[in-house]
């Protein structure tokens, strides 16, 4: 068990949690989500004891061990693996102490206790978590001296989880991941058997992997069941009751204030006035609901669409020399309004084959046609040290359109989602996600026909990344994506190519095909999609057979509006019982109630999705045979 008790943080002269408490039960798999820059690293700071707090404390049971991921692995000569089990310091000292033990009882206990933690899997299990964070049999014997920092930050993430703390946390562990590895953490995670705290901006994480959530806003902590889904659910009728209660409380304090005003002055009424205007004053206000907003991104459109395709390649071939060929037999196009998404794993050609499409590589052989006038632009992570660090997103963009009016230079900065404040920032004083939108919208300033994008999540808030989800859905041109969150995969993308075994294909399946294939290591069975018949009635024979169907299906369509009015009646008991724990105070005037009340809400949730799956089954039932 986590608890925090009226916890204070202050960074810099800023209050970024402000008498905050929260428990988070043993055993709980928690998201830790809020905006950028709310305090989500600086609250593990304070868990992990790395940052004193100003008031409060953070308590977890003696004997618990807590970890997190270090920097990155060392670069040492030490191989992968052994890197790895040496994380395990318990096993590693008692493996140690049974070579050199000779008291017979020492070496009993020794061994009783390296079976209690089953330590003769050892080798096993970290090669299996290496396996699934990228690393093949033999780059786990190589030294970790010869990977880069990103890799060497996945040697660090598999050491933490091999060493199974009891307390997991885990910040942004999927920004240097790529998608293959993100799935198989979110699966890991999953199963963890300990406590996990994760603070992640990805959907699908939140919603596979956790059990809870954990929300810091306006320098509180809250927490909820479910995962993010769940909690957006909650939190939106949160906010809905408390918009209605603020403006009943409005109404009240007119009505009062009204009565002050008229009668004040009047002997015969002073005493009744006076009592009212005590009744003002005790009035907490009620804050106005503020909707979790963030500022839109918006793509220029191509000035001019191209014929399709607007891409093709036959027989190519591409790497970075004749002898370093790292994909082959190329034979793809690329239409106008394509939106790919590149599947495979790190190492096998991704980021190749979009800095060719991006004419920054070269191709060896073969033949690339493109339409002619064709603009293609790229981001790339590593772009973003590009941006002059001294100068202001106005600046950046008043290169770009010389002798322009400032109004109209002011007004394309905002149009890539940055505010009025941050527009006269220098580059070196913004976000990871005021850079990567500045950058987002300087790649794309001329209206490119295709837009390839290489995890353009990583420093986006959930907000952001939403923002970015539209603008691509509303952006006409073509769209290559290569990210880790599938999420926005998913939304934004009609075809997914893979890219592996040294070239690049369509993948027939879709994203929940792939993770099937990464998680148990085979192709899924994807079954052929049938040619549609065709429908050959008339008119008035097709209105005729759909009106006997939905008199058939009569019984079905009352069972589904019970089950919605069910739906309503759990949603409105889930919205009171949250409205009761929201409030502090509870659980120290009547800790029974509030203990009642969860186990009350917790029942009703799992009504609630009970309730759920039958209104989707009779659903999907009803269109079936309306579509007949």
């Amino acid at each position: 068990m986590l608890t925090i008790t009226d916890l204070t943080l202050r960074i810099a002269g800023r209050t970024l949690l402000d008498n905050a408490s929260v428990t988070v039960p043993s055993g709980a798999r928690a998201g830790l989500v809020g905006r950028n820059g709310t305090g989500k690293t600086t609250l593990f700071r304070a868990i992990t004891g790395d940052l004193q707090a100003d008031t409060g404390s953070v308590a977890i049971p003696r004997g618990l061990r807590l970890g997190q991921v270090a920097q990155e692995a060392p670069g040492t000569e030490d191989s992968l693996i052994d890197i790895v089990l040496a994380a395990d310091t318990e096993r590693a000292e008692l493996l140690e102490r049974a070579e050199t033990e000779t008291d017979p009882n020492e070496i009993g206990e020794i061994h009783m206790r390296l079976v209690d933690i089953d330590a003769h899997s050892g080798e096993a299990r970290a090669a299996s978590i290496l396996s699934g964070l990228g690393f093949d049999a033999e780059a786990q014997l190589r030294p970790a001296s010869s990977f880069s920092g990103g890799w060497r930050m996945r040697v660090a993430l598999a050491a933490l989880l091999f060493s199974r703390p009891d307390v997991l946390l885990l910040d942004e562990p999927t920004n240097y991941l790529d998608l293959e590895g993100t799935l198989w953490l979110e699966n890991f995670v999953a199963r963890y058997p300990g406590t996990v705290l994760i603070i992640s901006h990805d959907r699908d994480l939140l919603n596979k992997a956790v059990n809870s959530i954990l929300h810091l806003e306006n320098r509180k902590l809250v927490f909820y069941r479910g995962g993010f889904d769940a909690f957006e659910r909650q939190r939106a009728e949160q906010m809905t009751l408390l918009e209605k209660a603020r403006e009943k409380q409005d109404v009240k304090r007119k009505h009062l204030q009204s009565f002050v005003d008229r009668f004040r002055a009047k002997a015969s009424k002073a005493r009744q006035a006076q009592s009212r205007l005590k009744m003002l004053e005790k009035m907490q206000p009620i804050s106005a609901a503020v909707e979790d907003r963030s500022s839109p991104i918006r793509f220029p459109e191509p000035q001019k669409l191209l014929s399709s395709p607007i891409i093709r390649l036959e027989h190519v071939r591409a790497g970075y020399s004749r002898d370093n060929i790292i994909l082959r037999n190329l034979d793809l196009r690329i239409d106008q309004d394509d939106r790919i998404a590149l599947l495979g794993a790190n190492g096998n050609g991704k980021s190749t084959f979009a800095k060719m499409l991006a004419n920054r590589l070269e191709f060896v052989e073969g033949g690339i046609v493109k339409a002619q006038s064709m603009k293609v632009a790229m981001f790339a992570q590593h772009q973003l040290d590009d941006l002059i660090p001294d100068n202001t997103p106005v600046d950046h963009v008043r290169a770009l359109m010389k002798g322009e009016p400032e109004s109209k230079v002011r007004a394309r900065v905002a149009q890539m989602g940055l505010d009025r404040d941050r527009m006269d920032t220098a580059a070196k004083d913004l976000s990871g996600g005021e850079k990567a939108r500045l950058l987002l919208g300087l790649i794309a300033f001329d209206g490119p026909h295709l837009l390839i994008l290489d995890e353009p999540t990583n420093h986006l808030d959930m907000q952001a990344r939403e923002a970015l989800m539209l603008a691509l859905n509303d952006y006409s041109g073509a769209v290559i994506v290569i990210s880790h969150d599938r999420h926005l995969v998913e939304a934004t993308v009609d075809r997914l190519w893979i890219v592996r075994g040294g070239t690049v294909e369509p993948y027939e399946g879709d994203i929940e095909d792939y993770r099937t294939e990464v998680l148990t290591g085979r192709p899924p069975k994807i079954k052929p999609v049938a040619e549609p018949e065709v429908d050959r009635r008339s008119g008035q024979e097709k209105r005729k057979d759909a009106a006997e169907r939905r008199k058939e299906l009569a019984p079905l369509h009352k069972k589904i509006k019970d089950a919605e009015g069910e739906l309503a009646k759990l949603q409105k008991a889930i919205a009171s019982i949250d409205a009761d724990l929201a409030s502090p105070s509870l659980y120290e005037r009547d800790p029974q109630r509030a203990a009642k009340l969860a186990k009350d809400r917790a029942d009703a949730e799992q009504r609630l999705v009970r309730a759920e799956e039958r209104w989707l089954e009779m659903s999907q039932e009803y269109e079936a045979g309306v579509a007949g």
